[in-house]
């Protein structure tokens, strides 16, 4: 399998911890999949109880990127896959910060909980000196 390049939306620093959502979107080959995130660094997330997590849903991003068209995702390096398809057909998944514990949980779709997949989700959300955890939920299945 080829190596799977990372598509950092917006603007993202991956050396600083962050909370967000993100996509495995096929670029290709639908085993080539290319993990579209859109992030908020730690220190600008929301409380939601114990939590912080991104203000963005996925419904959110997927429409704004879409209305990008195909021309706007291809100079954001979007894949293209994002004009024609809706945001539920791809697997994707939100990563949330537990102040209590000081542990962020990926919560992923099983298509993307592969090893190579979530440490691809760990660089570009800058945990990779952080604790985390890997869930499965309902609301991240495609």
């Amino acid at each position: 399998m080829a190596a799977m390049p990372t598509t950092l939306i917006p603007d993202n620093d991956p050396s600083l911890p962050s909370v967000g959502i993100f996509w495995g979107v096929p670029d290709g080959a639908p085993s080539n999949r290319v993990l579209v995130i859109d992030a908020t660094p730690l220190n600008h997330a929301e409380p939601y109880g114990a939590a912080l997590t991104h203000a963005r849903g996925h419904y959110d991003v997927w429409e704004a990127w879409q209305a990008l068209g195909p021309a706007g995702l291809k100079r954001r390096g979007l894949p293209a896959a994002i004009a024609w398809s809706e945001y539920e057909t791809h697997p994707r998944g939100r990563i949330v910060y537990d102040t209590a514990t000081c542990v962020f949980t990926i919560y992923a779709d099983r298509r993307i909980q592969v090893p190579d997949f979530i440490q691809r989700i760990v660089s570009a959300f800058g945990l990779t000196e952080a604790q985390f955890v890997v869930r499965g939920d309902s609301h991240y299945r495609s």
